[in-house]
């Protein structure tokens, strides 16, 4: 009987480890992309006078349109995260699967916008999936949370998106016209009147 359960405990302990090894393991697997300090592995894309600096250990956007490309990858399935602040009345996007090309049409975008004109949402993808109800505070840190991959549903190919604020997943997108294949991430500078903040940007890679 002792011997019974001294073995039960030992197996016991050893699923423990294993379960806390597993979790470790996935935990190691996130690579972050922006070290809190430098502009090392981002690019500017746009006009001369939109900036893009490092602020309180956060990317920082203000001034006229651009987009900040980070030069890894391209990437094509994966979760990606960021802590992500935009200012009351600004207007920012969180690209992925995008080109290292000027403009706001290459490439997902998952929309940072607390009160802007415009009425489409943080938690939106733009132009696929629009989310109407304020989720988020503007001048208030959050974090957004995507998942995308290649699958097939039903016998036909599509791309999920996972879309994921502050913990709560609000959707999951299915893209049967699989729009954009591949590519890498990036952060919008809006317009003049936006300041946005970022931090704590980085991706896990999933299988294809």
């Amino acid at each position: 009987m002792k011997t019974t359960r001294f073995a039960f405990v030992v197996a016991t302990l050893l699923c423990a480890a294993c379960c806390l090894s597993d979790a470790s393991a996935q935990e190691e697997k996130w690579t972050s992309l922006f070290d809190g300090k430098t502009m090392d592995g981002w690019e500017k894309v746009g006009r001369d006078d939109s900036k893009w600096e490092v602020k309180d250990g956060a990317l920082t956007g203000t001034g006229a349109a651009s987009m900040l490309v980070n030069t890894k990858g391209p990437y094509k399935n994966f979760r990606y995260r960021a802590e992500v602040k935009i200012n009351d009345g600004g207007n920012s996007g969180l690209y992925f699967r995008t080109t290292r090309k000027p403009g706001f049409t290459d490439g997902y975008e998952a929309q940072i916008d607390s009160t802007h004109t415009d009425p489409i949402r943080t938690g939106s993808i733009y132009g696929m999936c629009h989310v109407y109800k304020q989720h988020v505070k503007p001048d208030t840190w959050f974090t957004y949370d995507l998942e995308v991959r290649d699958d097939v549903w039903r016998g036909r190919e599509v791309t999920r998106i996972k879309v994921t604020v502050d913990g709560n997943e609000l959707y999951e997108y299915l893209d049967f016209d699989k729009t954009f294949k591949e590519g890498h991430f990036a952060f919008q500078q809006h317009d003049p009147g936006s300041v946005v903040n970022i931090r704590k940007v980085e991706v896990m890679p999933l299988a294809d």
